[in-house]
């Protein structure tokens, strides 16, 4: 009997597992992780996430982003402790690290050249999974925190950089989400009441609470802490979003500022469609849109908007039943790519990526 396969994507703030069996998802989990803080958060919810996955024999694939963080010194850094404190954490289990255009090597193979190409690299999974399915087209993901927005022509990824650095030049990386994100990095301006309102350059609200007001948040998306640390409410989330105009909140004004909130809104959502549009125009035709990550709402929007076909990243497996699992496929899909690279069978529905 084959292994169970499971993938990782080790985050700055949410660490995501998927676990593969006989080609088909069995489950996907997401624990929040927040990293900055310490190596023991990372414990933690690796800890909490392998009590829910079978304790059969299993290969493992990682992929990460958490190197960032200003826990470490640099990336290198980074990429070698969440390395060292998965390998620990994971014992005699198979184990391998996505490198990037590299593919997978394992773990014991890992040295120093190699970080860089292992720094950031989990969108090029998931992206490369989606080209697979159709000859050229779009893959977006929009996350608690990021949006990737990757072009792919003949069933590979055309992507401009690999680098964080360089793919936010190439702008196919734009640091803007649904959760996650300080509103005040968003607009410098809202539409209030008919009145231009400058926004104050302050952590009060995030994204988190725009999406409570205008009801798109999902409480099992919703695991980062508020920006004041209180209570997850639309009272409370219009309470954070009025400091942001200078104001105060009261119950009567609610519809105010739930107005407010999709003015928020529209203007991300514009920001995303034009780099959308920005990438498309490589290829000098509408193509199909891919949507990934808990802000896929948004891309089904955009593609309607730019007048393309729509395709959610969960429909792309053929056995999955997607009601039976804590989170879809789509919502942790650089997981979900890791989890079938390290199969036995690579060529899923036509996947056998080319790196």
């Amino acid at each position: 009997m084959n292994p169970i396969s499971v993938g990782w994507d080790i985050g700055g703030a949410h660490v995501k597992v998927a676990v593969v069996e006989n080609q088909e998802i069995i489950a996907v989990y997401q624990e929040p992780c927040p990293l900055w803080q310490g190596l023991d958060k990372l414990e933690l919810a690796v800890k909490t996430l392998l009590e829910k996955i079978s304790n059969q024999p299993q290969k493992h694939a990682i992929t990460m982003t958490g190197e960032l963080v200003d826990l470490f010194a640099n990336r290198h850094d980074g990429v070698q402790q969440i390395i060292q404190m998965m390998t620990q954490l994971l014992g005699d289990s198979e184990i391998e690290i996505f490198c990037g255009k590299l593919g997978l090597l394992p773990v014991s193979e890992i040295n120093e050249t190699y970080f860089d190409a292992i720094a950031s690299a989990n969108w090029l999974a998931s992206a490369s999974f989606a080209a697979k399915q159709f000859e050229e087209g779009l893959f977006v993901d929009i996350g608690s925190t990021t949006t990737d927005i990757l072009l792919y022509k003949n069933g590979d990824v055309a992507a401009q950089g690999f680098s964080d650095y360089e793919r936010l030049i190439s702008q196919e990386l734009i640091y803007t989400g649904i959760v996650r994100t300080a509103v005040m990095s968003v607009t410098q301006t809202v539409l209030d009441n008919e009145k231009q309102v400058g926004i104050m350059a302050e952590h009060f609200a995030t994204m988190a609470d725009v999406y409570r007001l205008t009801g798109e948040l999902s409480e099992n998306h919703d695991q980062t802490t508020t920006a004041d640390g209180a209570e997850k409410t639309i009272e409370a989330s219009a309470r954070r979003l009025s400091r942001m105009l200078g104001d105060d909140f009261k119950i009567e004004e609610l519809a105010r500022w739930q107005a407010v909130a999709h003015d928020i809104r529209r203007q991300q959502l514009q920001r995303i469609q034009k780099n959308c549009a920005l990438q498309m125009s490589r290829l000098g035709k509408k193509p199909t849109l891919i949507g990934a990550g808990i802000g896929r709402f948004l891309i089904q929007e955009i593609a309607q908007n730019l007048e393309c076909r729509y395709v959610d990243f969960s429909t792309l497996f053929k056995k999955t039943s997607h009601h039976n699992l804590t989170f879809n496929p789509a919502d942790c899909a650089p997981a979900v790519a890791m989890a079938f690279l390290i199969t036995d069978c690579l060529n899923y529905q036509g996947y056998s990526p080319k790196f």
